[in-house]
């Protein structure tokens, strides 16, 4: 089944959010616009670069009514002393999911079984709980949370006006297209 316009399935998890412990479900997620931006592993190398990238556009993030939830497979004890511990990753102020099942991984195909760690997923959920952009890239390389906040701006502008979409590298404010016949092969 393709993931781009699926239903997110029904997870319950523990978070580390704001020096507490907290429950997250699929539920959480509905009602808004939420990124769920999955990284192998706390402690490692380019996943602190990423959620410190994320910690620092997050109030944009949060003026477009977006919630971010970070998922790794660690424990939610391993989030809390990580965030102890390190300068860039005390600045997150989203919940830090916490997957040991990896039931949250599987359930978006992002989980490296042999290893059991998660691939570095992004996914855009719109307000219905649908999935409406994905970008999965090898653990080697960092995803740019401004290439992000440009995606859910272009996801949220389609969503509020049907019949258009954003070409390449569009940006907020920019002309989009209607697609039509009158426009076939004049692009």
């Amino acid at each position: 089944m393709p993931i781009i316009n699926s239903q997110i399935k029904p997870f319950k998890a523990q978070a580390f959010h704001n020096g507490k412990f907290v429950d997250v479900t699929e539920a959480d997620l509905q009602g808004k616009w939420s990124v769920v931006f999955f990284y192998p592993a706390d402690f490692t190398f380019v996943c602190p670069t990423e959620l410190g990238d994320l910690a620092d556009t997050y109030a944009e993030f949060q003026k477009l009514g977006v919630e971010i939830y970070s998922v790794s497979t660690d424990t939610h004890f391993t989030h809390k002393a990580w965030h102890d511990t390190s300068d860039t990753i005390r600045k997150i102020q989203y919940p830090m999911i916490a997957d040991p099942t990896h039931l949250i991984s599987r359930n978006f195909d992002v989980l490296i079984e042999d290893a059991g760690i998660a691939d570095r997923g992004t996914f855009v959920i719109n307000p219905e709980g649908q999935i409406k952009v994905v970008e999965i890239t090898d653990g080697g390389i960092g995803r740019d949370a401004l290439e992000l906040l440009r995606k859910v701006k272009a996801a949220q502008y389609i969503a509020a006006h049907p019949g258009e979409v954003c070409p390449a590298k569009w940006q907020e404010g920019e002309a989009t297209l209607a697609p039509s016949l009158d426009l076939i092969g004049k692009i």
